[in-house]
Order: structure tokens, then sequence, then C-alpha cells
């Protein structure tokens, strides 16, 4: 988890491309998003709407006259029926799958397991978990000094390790299905003096540790297991000093090449990745600014032939509409150093209030920091969780970890094992997903910090809608469902997230015939969930 605060600027281009090199870093411009295919074009609309012998009267340039009329028309619809909370479902038309990124940090047990979260994470159905700062919850477990106390010891002899207490925790992980993220290295220290996120004095023997870690877990090595764990994560943000990270880039980038390497050669079927950096850069008016260190990684990698399965990276922030924006942008970033089929993992993100870290900090605790992370994990925490969850679904991102899904300040529950706001938005995108085939959904509108996604079943017995609002105070919306995708009457439920509910049914009822409307009026921000049936006779 980084303390950086990453400026967000509401100006920047989101169109980009490479525009080349500079002292920070290379300037990307956003590539801009292309309309939709099943979208009807302006052209195509206006010739529908206007009799093409009086757009001739304009004369040669009728259809440019035509298109720019009606494409300022199109826009100015769409922006009065988004001012307007106009919600629009088409059953219709579908578009691929809805993408399980709901992924988290840490996993079910907490303080020595006296706060088991195994049912809730069963129950949200969480995909992939990520093992970073596990030992603020479990102190001897996951990080590499708690298996390999003694660095002088040897690395390839069963009896320099204890595998024991990771075992425990790795098996509680598995138990509720989720896949795991190993993050190969140390927990984030904020103390002044740093005990364990100093450069090993040895890579290649440090090398020599994660393969036998990876031996344990995959092989069966040491008394060990064949969990067949793909993903391993070399260290955590060494960009963030010295919280992570006490050396230089130089020592870094060797570290990370002998350890990719040596996983490599061991077990060429494992993805290795990393190095999770907590900054990726920013937009400037004209372009994305990749940070220096992030560009200067991928630069070495490919100078040295050092595999890099997927590249992970971080963001925290108030916007949700800046993760997919940034998504795109680092996606452009890797293609640029020739890393087109690296995976981007943004293996954490949460809502960060204001865009400010001083509450976390030393001293922005007591009453401030109470108050920081009740609304990180309130309402505002959970409609954000669900606007995210949701932009990210055209994101070009290949997985997502939440931070966290424990009892942190962060997490999707409070220190007694009590779900948070955030916990049931969590809850609410897993219902979403028991309709996984995504269908036409508009009325998504940035400027009213709202989002939508909708989808329905394989065999078109039910039908789901998730509605998010970031925004404060009341937030009256109309959604219009067209062609239902079954014959005759649905039944239908509403269930919310906000101030007063937690997931629960609030209004249910009857639609006769495949097409309705129905109004959502809630406190916002929140959450709204409806749930459509074939109803029975």
């Amino acid at each position: 988890m980084s303390n950086e605060s990453h400026q967000f600027h509401p100006g920047a281009d989101p169109n980009s491309r490479i525009l080349g090199e500079s002292e920070r870093g290379r300037l990307v411009r956003v590539a801009p998003t292309s309309s939709r295919a099943d979208e009807p074009s302006a052209l195509r609309f206006t010739e529908r709407c206007i009799p093409q012998a009086r757009c001739q009267e304009f004369g040669p340039n009728w259809r440019l006259f035509c298109l720019s009329g009606t494409v300022l028309a199109l826009l100015l619809c769409r922006l009065a029926a988004a001012e307007s909370g106009e919600l629009t479902v088409d059953f219709s038309k579908t578009n691929g799958l809805i993408r399980p990124l709901h992924g988290v940090n840490l996993g079910p047990l907490c303080y020595r397991g006296t706060v088991d979260l195994s049912a809730y994470h069963r129950e949200i159905g969480v995909p992939l978990t990520r093992l970073h700062d596990v030992v603020w919850l479990n102190a001897e477990a996951v990080d590499i000094h708690t298996i390999f106390p003694d660095f002088r010891n040897d690395p390839a002899r069963e009896e320099s390790y204890d595998f024991r207490q990771t075992d425990d925790y790795v098996q509680s992980i598995l138990n509720v299905g989720s896949q795991i993220v190993y993050r190969l290295g140390e927990s984030i220290e904020h103390t002044s003096r740093k005990y364990r996120v100093n450069p090993p004095p040895d890579p290649e023997k440090w090398a020599a540790i994660c393969v036998g870690l990876i031996r344990h877990y995959n092989d069966g090595w040491a008394g060990g297991f064949r969990h067949r764990l793909r993903y391993w994560e070399i260290w955590n943000e060494p960009d963030v000093r010295p919280s992570m990270w006490t050396g230089n880039d130089a020592q870094f980038f060797r570290l990370f090449e002998v350890t990719a390497k040596a996983i490599r050669a061991r077990f060429p079927d494992v993805k290795v990745g990393g190095p999770a950096v907590g900054g990726t850069g920013h937009f400037a008016p004209d372009a994305f600014q990749p940070a220096p260190f992030m560009t200067n990684f991928l630069a070495y990698c490919r100078a040295h032939a050092v595999p890099l399965d997927f590249f992970s990276w971080h963001r925290y922030t108030s916007d949700p509409w800046d993760l997919p924006r940034r998504a795109k942008a680092v996606r452009q970033v890797l293609d640029s150093f020739d890393f087109k089929n690296t995976e981007s993992h943004l293996n954490e993100w949460n809502y960060l209030p204001r865009d400010d870290w001083r509450p976390m900090l030393k001293d922005g605790q007591g009453a401030s920091r109470a108050a920081w992370y009740a609304e990180m994990g309130g309402p505002a925490g959970a409609a954000f969780a669900a606007t995210a969850l949701m932009l990210l679904q055209d994101a070009p991102l290949d997985a997502a970890n939440y931070y966290t899904g424990e009892i942190q300040g962060f997490g999707l529950f409070d220190i007694h094992g009590v779900p948070k706001k955030t916990f049931h938005a969590f809850r609410a995108f897993r219902r979403l997903l028991d309709a996984p085939v995504r269908v036409e959904a508009q009325g998504a509108a940035t400027s009213e910090r709202r989002a939508i996604c909708a989808g329905v079943n394989l065999d078109k017995s039910q039908a789901t809608v998730l509605v998010s609002c970031c925004k404060s105070g009341p937030s009256p919306l109309h959604l219009t469902l067209k062609n239902l995708p079954w014959n005759g009457a649905s039944d239908f439920e509403v269930r919310m997230v906000d101030a007063a509910h937690d997931l629960e049914k609030v209004r249910e009822g009857r639609i006769e015939g495949l097409a309705a409307s129905l109004p959502l009026t809630f406190e916002t921000p929140g959450v709204a969930l409806v749930v459509l049936r074939q109803a029975r006779r």
C-alpha cells in the first residue's frame, strides 16, 4: 500500500498515443475510444429522420450539413437524458461477458484465526487473492523473513524453512475457492527504522529462497503441496521509499532480474511479474506522463530480456473514472516497450477520500483518521467500489485486487469481522455475475457520477441490473427495460446499499410484457441492484 499522493488533473486529455521521450519518462496520449459498433451512425440517423430530398436543398454539402447538425442533436439528447437520470437496458443487445474483477488483497484469516471471514469470502466468490501485508494480522506468514528466518542458512536444505503458518494461511484461501497471487517479499514498514525492506545482501541467494518456496507449494518439496499457484509477484512498491525499499533503482532492477530468471528457469509454466508500482504517473494537460521508475523498469526488463508475464500497479483515488483511464494509459506504456503480451494487474485499489493520505499517517491519528476510514468503508466507499468494478469492465486490464478483503481500516470488514457497506457493494456485484452475459446499458454519466451495468444468465431465466451513484443527496433515476429475454410477465426486486440499507430488498413487484419502466429513487451515494426473473404463473 502506497502513501504517495497521486495528483489527478481534471483537464487532462484522455485521448493518448506515444508522443516521445522526456526527462521524466514517456508522454503517452491515451487513444480515443471508438464508438460502439451496434449504435446507429449519425449519418444513418439523419437519413432515417430527414427525407433525402429535403436535405438536398442545402446543396452539394448536404450530407456534411446534416451530419454536423445531427451530431450536435444527438449529443444534446444524450446529455439531457444523462442529466435527467434516464437509464436504459436493452436485453436484446449482448456485449460479451461481465468479468469477475473483484479480487482482494489478503485472505479470510485474521488475528491468528480469532476472526475468520471465510464464509463472507465464499459468499462474494473472491476470484483472486493477493498476499501482501499479511504480517499485519498474521505475524508469521507469507513474508520471506517469516518462512526463511535466518539468511545465513542454505536455501537448498528443507530445515532452513518454516512453512507451517503460511501453509495454513494459503489453504484458508484455497478453501474458499480463490486463486492466489503470491507476493514474494516483505510487508510495508511505516516505522522510522526499516527492518525487512532493505536490499537483500545476496540477490542470487534471495532468488534461490523464492524458488524453494515455489517448490514447496507447487512441487510438494519439503512436505509441501501441489497447489499449482500461478502468479508469483516479486516485491511490492519498490518506488515507495523508504517504506518499501531502502535501496536504489539499480539494486531493485538487479534483484528482480535475478529472481525472475531463476523462477522462469525452474518453473516455465508459472507467471512471474511485478513490481507492484505505487505510482504509475500523472495526466498532464495533453498526455499521460509515466513515472520515471516505471519507464526505467520496463526499459531495463526489455534490455536484459527479463521475464515479465504480468505488470502490477496500484491506484488510490477519489475518482473511480481515473481507474479505467489509467489502465488504458498503463496498457499503452507496456505496449510501447514491446510488452504487448504482458498482463496488466491493478492489484491494489480503493477509495481515497479527497485524495488525502494525511489521516492515515502518524499525525492524522485520532478522530480524523476514524472519520476517514468510516467514509472509506461507508456509503461513499460502497458507491465508489461498485462504480469502479463496472467501469473496469471495459478497461484493458487482466486482474484487479481491492485493498483489502479483511479487517484493516481499508478492509471490507471492521476489526470485529462485521461487514462494512463496501462489502455489501461487493455482494451486489457478485449478484450481477449470476447473469454474466453482458447486455447494452445506457445512462452512465461522469458528470452525474453514475454507472450502470446489466446482464442476463445463460438460460435467459434471470436478468440483473446494477446502478451506482457517487453523488450526495437525493438521486431520482428512471430505469427503462427493453426486450426482456422471455415471454410473459416478470417478477422483480430492488435492493439497495446506502446509509440505511445493506443490500436489503426495498421494493418488489410484477411487470407485464417485454418492456417496463421502473423509478429508482434513493439517497446517494449508494448502489441499487435490480433482479428480474420470468414470472411463475
